[in-house]
């Protein structure tokens, strides 16, 4: 008996030592978002989307045809990945889905008001994430239990 409490306390002080995030760690999409300002805060522009997107991982959001999205900020693109925006996208059922915010890839969007230029470029970056050092060239944290 004494035997496992032991086991258990020394399995609390590891996990107390070397704390852990949950969840899955992916790719970086881009180094480097053009925005209006440098927190990437303000709206660039109003955006309706043509088509349906269902969203492959917790980075993405799904949008519906016709449905409006604020951008905040138009990654750069790199090599042969495709091209994102972020912003946020209300849904019909305001309440349901106020706010979600996301990339979505920007071929499948009209532009239907600029309200300022995106002429900031700013590096991404991941906010206080405590990871171990040999995941440096994973950037985004998605939540296991959303996935």
């Amino acid at each position: 008996m004494t035997q496992r409490v032991y086991l258990v306390i020394l399995l609390l002080c590891l996990r107390l030592m070397y704390p852990l995030v949950t969840g899955i760690f992916m790719d970086k999409l881009a180094s480097k978002k053009l925005c209006a300002d440098d927190d990437c805060v303000y709206t660039i522009s109003l955006v309706r989307a043509e088509e349906d997107y269902n969203a492959p991982d917790c980075r993405f959001i799904n949008i519906k045809k016709g449905q409006l999205i604020y951008v905040y900020s138009k990654l750069v693109k790199e090599k042969e990945s495709g091209e994102f925006w972020a912003g946020s996208v209300y849904g019909e059922q305001y309440e349901d889905h106020m706010g979600t915010v996301g990339y979505f890839p920007s071929s499948l969007v009209s532009e239907q008001h600029v309200y300022q230029e995106a002429n900031k470029t700013v590096p991404t970056t991941v906010r206080n994430l405590q990871k171990p050092s040999w995941l440096h060239n994973y950037t985004w944290l998605c939540n296991a239990n959303l996935l």
